[in-house]
């Protein structure tokens, strides 16, 4: 090393300016994509500006409106209530599926495959098709529930039934991400484990019990953090099925920022909700951390 910190072999140099060089066109997208927007979005948060006439400094302004706003508090909600609805659900029934198809049976990998599929399928058409399932009056849901004498659901056009619709539909989307890394996790675990209980006496309940959800702490964790976090994000299903309706029944936070921003052209408002719903996220994922040492085995 010479006396500035600089590698004296040119060999090193060479290197260095290769790693610049290939390293250059992702930190140039992530510059102009995404730091750069970001910074951007804090400033317009503090402005009033419809993209026509110059921007009004307005301070904290947007932020005071955002929490005096009525459909701010309607949409908070409405996005809490997705996520009760489907993180916890999701995480349920990956893991059981996870359970099925980490056992020595004939074809698993193709039903890993099958169960991955939805993961993968872009969310517009997804949704387009459980629009069709969702159809009052031919959908396949109602003409099977027609079978066993039961009325027909207005699954997307009820105030009661549609936030469930969407809530059912995400459900089916995610449940291939959280099975594959729950399946990874019940790969890690020690069979030796397993192998001990059963000299023990124990059966599957307990081994389950004991064994398996204690292993699985830190996968769980994981899944759950990266659930919440993408469920607070929700937009896709909201807008191709019901457009924040019935009756902004379905409305939810990146709804509400894309109406205001998009379609009302209130992009200051639109930006402070932005940092009001990073904010949000931010603080659900410090309790989940500050929580992680009681919840979380490390072996």
């Amino acid at each position: 090393m010479t006396a500035r910190g600089r590698p004296a072999n040119p060999l090193l140099r060479s290197e260095r300016r290769w790693a610049v060089f290939f390293l250059a066109p992702s930190l140039i997208g992530f510059l102009a994509f995404t730091a750069l927007p970001v910074v951007a979005s804090l400033g317009l948060s503090f402005v009033k500006w419809n993209l026509i006439h110059p921007l009004e400094f307005v301070g904290l302004g947007n932020y005071a409106k955002a929490f005096g706003d009525m459909m701010f508090w309607r949409v908070l909600k409405n996005t809490v209530v997705y996520t009760l609805g489907t993180v916890p659900s999701a995480m349920v029934l990956s893991l059981a599926l996870a359970l099925a198809l980490n056992q020595k049976i004939r074809g698993v990998t193709l039903f890993r495959g099958l169960y991955y599929l939805p993961v993968v399928a872009p969310m517009v058409a997804v949704t387009m098709v459980w629009r069709w399932l969702y159809n009052v009056n031919f959908g396949v849901i109602n003409y099977v529930l027609s079978l066993v004498n039961v009325p027909a659901v207005p699954w997307l056009t009820s105030t009661r039934w549609a936030m469930p619709s969407v809530i059912i539909m995400s459900v089916w989307k995610s449940l291939g991400s959280g099975m594959v890394i729950y399946l990874a996790g019940l790969q890690g675990i020690p069979q030796h484990l397993y192998d001990a209980a059963a000299v023990d006496g124990a059966n599957a309940w307990q081994r389950f019990r004991h064994i398996t959800l204690p292993m699985l702490a830190t996968t769980t964790f994981f899944v759950m953090v990266t659930s919440i976090i993408s469920s607070f994000q929700v937009f896709g299903q909201v807008f191709v099925l019901t457009r924040g309706g019935p009756a902004n029944a379905t409305a939810t936070m990146v709804y509400y920022i894309y109406q205001n921003a998009f379609q009302s052209f209130r992009m200051g408002f639109a930006s402070a909700l932005s940092w009001l719903l990073f904010a949000v996220i931010f603080v659900f994922t410090l309790i989940q951390f500050g929580s992680q040492r009681e919840q979380v085995y490390y072996e």
